[in-house]
């Protein structure tokens, strides 16, 4: 006979007893070991001390990315379905709590890939007299440094080379420099990223004459009450640092399917198409490895889908001599 799980009593449940009362409801060892790693990480960078009313929904979503953003594709929907569950299943027992946000989605399985954006989708889409000025420098600034979105979202200006197109970024795993509690960004080994024209002439117009502080800022201060870092607020305005979830929404906003939140383009899409469009334009696997910063070829190809007219133009070589277009 299952064992009867009786839910804490009242409304107001921290994360942590939330996350604990429905992984005992579960009888499955096998679930609730695997249910276990995305639960409970999650529930970890939020706060195990939170009240489970008081999480956002883009936290969630944002808890997700750090934590798994990066993961295999089979990874990131076995984790994103155990906190749907889990949320799920505290909004069935009547916890008031947030639900995984439509942006983060699940995402297509590896074998059915969908092609990356082509440039003149890309072209028209940051051309558009409706988006912003942050999110045309944000969007050029991915696609031409190859750079994973956290990279670029936590650089500052003082970090900028404007003159020389660069910036130094903390990568995903990156070594400290130093063993100790507490490490700061300056601690890690940094990594530089490049960018081109359309970067350089879009980044002087947002900064406006700001001098230091994060590059890419909210629109309005935060509320009260709020913990944030020195280096994620703009000392002259007050403004704070734009999160990966902030960003990931504005982006599907900008491109969703018929206005269906969830449908529109991913950040991860901007380096896909910019190793893409390199590796058609003939860059060599080397070359790819030192933009993008992988350490394994393997890592690359995954990022590298050639377009149907890029393959039909490379197979035009194969056609005989006096038949080439």
């Amino acid at each position: 006979m299952p064992t009867l799980v009786r839910p804490p009593a009242g409304k107001a449940l921290t994360v942590r007893s939330a996350a604990d009362a429905f992984l005992d409801s579960l009888g499955n060892s096998n679930t609730v070991r695997t249910y276990g790693i995305g639960v409970g990480k999650t529930a970890e960078r939020l706060g195990d001390a939170r009240p489970l009313a008081t999480v956002a929904d883009d936290e969630i979503g944002g808890a997700l990315e750090e934590l798994w953003g990066e993961a295999a594709v089979n990874t990131w929907n076995a984790r994103r379905a155990s906190v749907l569950s889990w949320l799920g299943w505290c909004g069935e027992y009547g916890y008031d709590g947030p639900k995984v946000p439509a942006w983060a989605k699940r995402m297509t399985p590896p074998d059915s890939e969908t092609p990356a954006r082509s440039k003149m989708a890309i072209d028209r889409l940051i051309a558009r007299r409706d988006v912003h000025l942050r999110e045309k420098t944000l969007w050029r600034m991915l696609y031409e440094t190859i750079a994973r979105s956290e990279e670029i979202l936590g650089v500052n200006i003082e970090e900028l080379d404007l003159a020389g197109r660069r910036a130094p970024v903390k990568a995903k795993g990156a070594r400290p420099r130093t063993r100790r509690r507490g490490t700061v960004r300056e601690d890690f080994v940094l990594e530089t990223v490049y960018w081109d024209a359309g970067t350089a002439r879009l980044l002087p117009r947002l900064l406006k004459g700001r001098a230091r502080g994060p590059v890419f800022v909210t629109h309005r201060r935060p509320g009260p009450g709020k913990v944030l870092a020195p280096r994620d607020v703009c000392p002259d305005t007050g403004l704070v640092r734009l999160s990966y979830g902030q960003a990931r929404m504005l982006l599907d906003e900008h491109t969703a399917l018929g206005g269906k939140s969830g449908t529109g383009w991913d950040l991860h899409e901007w380096r896909h198409s910019g190793l893409t469009h390199l590796g058609e334009a003939g860059a060599s696997l080397l070359m790819l490895m030192a933009k993008s910063r992988h350490k394994k070829p393997e890592n690359v190809r995954k990022y590298f889908h050639p377009s149907a007219e890029a393959i039909a133009e490379v197979t035009s070589l194969l056609a005989p001599g006096d038949s080439r277009r």
